[in-house]
């Protein structure tokens, strides 16, 4: 057990720390919870990097922890290379900026040459600076769609996608021999005259562009007007350039959510899956009669999307959009004599059973992978080893992740803006929404409804509580009252993917449930999917499943 105390003992004791984390640390002197919370562990490599709440202590991103990482880093990839180099590209969030110049002048003073975006910019133009600057790593400053209390700390791989499970591991363990506290950081203005750090220009942004232009399928032939929101984040420049590029596309910006700002103050979660975060939008679009309106996250690489009906705004899920776009490329494909023999399409195994029926119905081939894009980026260079990589035409999750081209291994929401637009002028023409266009897809290959159940476990008992639940669904003999016909747990089964702590169920009467804890946040999650069989009323049954499935959850805590 880590003696929590001792280590909030040096932090206050190091008489190099002056300021806000000096000051924080003295206003919990006398609340041993926060300072167990703060302590009781350093942070530890999730989803492809770090990621936590701003503040004092080993469990808190600060400029300790993030130069902690980057000497790791340099560690790291001074045994990958005798003259490494690294991308480093930051977004909105409070001590982004600050974060990146501290992971810049560490790398650089462990002899990374470093790129450095000179201003923010999203996390897929990040993942392209990788491959065209042809280095080792890169690395992102972000918490992605997460509060505003937190951020984080991405690496991505030569490939342009996040760091494999392995690569993470021998990463961390260099991390982990690195001290927290120095009394001193590498001056980065020296660095940067010194030429170790160099600033990226205007061709990156340029050749990004080109590269997500050349991913049109259809260019808009009929108006289509959009309001787009960046939610203070990176996508207001990428975004709107790209749109721009479109005819007879008109584009309003949300004005109160414009500009970059990281309190994030018109939404308390700046994630475009909550309609909260998307309700200024939404507003805007049934305000000026536009067709959709479309939010990206702050660091612009996942795209949420609302329609106008005679009803109000009905906004679309990751698994809407997945399964539209699919069949808008697959038919477009087809149309422009552009569709490869044997095409692949990439998604995890989280995401709707409805791209497996269009997939199967254009002969197209599916892969499936675990939770998180880093594993659509694996899957994507394992086609490229095979000298199959032109046969991929899309990918995406659940969670409004999306990616059309080559261009990068990560989800990105310019590229979805740019087809999402294409895709609903295209429909707009023949006098049918998206949401009509859906339905459609519905009336042909089958109605599947899905949904996702989020349970909250933060903190040292939060964790043990998650991994007692997990260990309890492990064992159950029934899920939710259901039967279950199938069970696959990813830690032990032989399915061809890596190990991984999911649990899939496939239960009585077209159910499925599959149990995830995240690996960015304290959350267990659980993906829930109904086929609406003849006569059978899909939301009713979707809901009823939810119920049970929470009922199952809080008897296990």
């Amino acid at each position: 057990m880590r003696n929590t105390q001792e280590f909030y003992r040096r932090w206050m004791d190091f008489d190099a720390m002056q300021g806000e984390l000096k000051t924080e640390l003295q206003s919990i002197a006398d609340d041993p919870e926060q300072i167990n919370d703060r302590f009781y562990r350093g942070l530890s490599f999730g989803t492809g990097g770090l990621r936590g709440k701003m503040g004092a202590g080993t469990n808190r991103m600060n400029v300790y922890t993030v130069a902690k990482a980057s000497r790791g880093l340099a560690k790291y990839l001074a045994a990958l290379s005798d003259l490494p180099s690294c991308v480093i590209a930051y977004d909105s969030r409070n001590n982004s900026a600050l974060f990146a110049r501290i992971t810049a002048a560490a790398l650089a003073q462990g002899g990374v040459r470093v790129h450095l975006f000179a201003q923010l910019a999203p996390t897929p133009m990040c993942s392209f600076a990788v491959r065209y600057f042809k280095c080792e790593v890169g690395v992102v400053i972000t918490a992605s769609h997460n509060p505003a209390e937190y951020n984080g700390y991405k690496v991505y791989d030569k490939h342009g996608g996040q760091i494999t499970d392995e690569a993470a591991a021998k990463l961390s363990g260099l991390i982990a021999q690195q001290k927290n506290l120095v009394r001193a950081f590498p001056d980065y203005e020296a660095l940067l005259r010194k030429g170790m750090i160099r600033l990226i220009d205007r061709d990156v942004w340029d050749a990004y562009q080109e590269a997500v232009l050349a991913l049109s399928i259809q260019a808009p032939t009929f108006p289509l007007h959009v309001v787009y929101s960046p939610l203070h984040g990176t996508g207001n420049r990428p975004v709107r350039q790209m749109l721009s590029n479109l005819p007879l596309v008109e584009v309003s910006v949300v004005p109160q959510q414009e500009m970059p700002d990281g309190n994030f103050p018109t939404c308390s979660k700046p994630n475009p899956e909550n309609p909260q975060a998307m309700a200024l939008a939404a507003r805007l679009m049934e305000d000026l009669g536009a067709d959709i309106c479309l939010a990206t996250d702050p660091d612009c690489d996942r795209l949420g999307v609302g329609v106008r009906t005679k009803e109000g705004t009905r906004f679309l899920s990751g698994n809407e959009v997945g399964v539209l776009l699919l069949h808008f490329i697959c038919e477009g494909r087809l149309a422009k004599g552009t569709m490869p023999d044997n095409a692949v399409v990439i998604k995890t195994i989280v995401t709707a059973p409805m791209a497996d029926a269009i997939a199967r119905h254009y002969n197209v081939h599916v892969i499936n992978v675990l939770t998180g894009f880093k594993y659509i980026g694996d899957a994507m260079n394992r086609l490229k080893r095979e000298g199959q990589l032109e046969r991929f035409i899309f990918a995406f999750e659940e969670s409004l992740g999306y990616l059309s081209g080559t261009h990068v291994r990560e989800k990105d929401a310019v590229n979805a803006a740019l087809l999402v637009c294409e895709m609903a002028a295209h429909y707009a023409s023949q006098r049918m929404t998206l949401l009509d266009a859906y339905h459609a897809l519905e009336a042909r290959f089958g109605v599947y409804l899905n949904g996702l159940s989020t349970f909250v476990f933060e903190g040292q008992e939060g964790a043990q509580t998650m991994r007692r639940v997990m260990a309890a669904l492990r064992k159950v003999g029934s899920v939710a009252g259901y039967e279950v016909l199938s069970r696959v747990d990813y830690l032990v089964d032989t399915t061809g993917l890596p190990a991984s702590d999911v649990l899939a169920f496939t239960l009585a009467g077209d159910r499925q449930l599959i149990a995830r804890p995240s690996g960015t946040e304290p959350i267990l999650k659980l993906y829930l999917s109904v086929q609406q069989g003849e006569g059978e009323d899909g939301a009713r049954k979707l809901e009823a499943l939810d119920q049970a499935a929470r009922q199952m959850i809080a008897a296990m805590q």
